[in-house]
């Protein structure tokens, strides 16, 4: 996918962001390993190398600049999919412990190929729905921060990621300019949620928001509920 790392390391600089030789070779395996991956299981419609690097990598790391997450947080990304943001998330910050799930087995196949392609091989990858692993007692309340960056509406990811965090630690989610976290409120405050920060931010052109909720007290055991009914009844 070779792009060279001066012209990258420019990239990040110009949205405030530092970018080391190791992290660009690491994050440079990823991609050529997407695109090759790509040919044979659809991960991503983004192929461009200099795409992969603005709307996949880029776009992943750069809430890190904007949200408070302490070292060595323990994080879960629900709806991974080819790695979004957590991989990227990894790769910058090799202090985070990273968990990914998805229900697709092909993709948890692809992350378990990357790990060893790139040699980080801290994260975990959970082949589940999150409906069912989020009632699981060994992740429920587990995790310092949840990440999604799904197509799902806020009250909908809200539902399948608060119960994985446990209290005084916060959900992420990394979401187009057209939501708003008021949107939310109903889902955030009986899921035991706190809305905190409402970020909008442009990146390379496009827009974005970044939606902070804390987690203030313990979900309630009903929840996550079934797919279907989350979708037709949000909170």
């Amino acid at each position: 996918m070779k792009i060279d790392f001066s012209t990258i390391q420019k990239l990040f600089v110009e949205n405030g962001l530092e970018l080391e030789a190791s992290q660009y070779q690491a994050l440079e395996v990823y991609g050529e390993f997407l695109v090759e991956y790509n040919e044979k299981v659809n991960l991503t419609s983004i192929t461009e190398p200099i795409e992969i690097w603005k709307k996949h990598f880029l776009d992943s790391i750069y809430p890190l600049k904007l949200a408070d997450i302490p070292v060595d947080s323990s994080m879960i990304d629900v709806g991974t999919g080819a790695g979004f943001p957590s991989v990227p998330m990894a790769i910058y910050r090799n202090d985070l412990k990273i968990t990914m799930l998805d229900s697709l087995q092909k993709r948890i196949n692809f992350l378990e190929q990357l790990a060893v392609k790139t040699g980080l091989n801290s994260w975990q990858c959970i082949h589940g729905r999150a409906e069912d692993i989020g009632k699981d007692l060994e992740y429920r309340e587990k995790y310092d921060i949840a990440v999604a960056r799904a197509v799902a509406s806020l009250p909908v990811l809200c539902e399948y990621c608060m119960p994985f965090v446990k209290v005084g630690g916060s959900f992420i989610a990394l979401k187009g300019p057209n939501e708003n976290a008021v949107d939310a409120a109903n889902a955030v405050s009986e899921l035991g949620g706190e809305i905190m920060n409402e970020i909008p931010y442009n990146i390379c052109g496009d827009d974005r928001k970044l939606i902070v909720i804390g987690k203030v007290s313990q979900t309630p055991t009903k929840y996550p509920r079934r797919s279907k009914r989350i979708q037709q009844m949000h909170l």
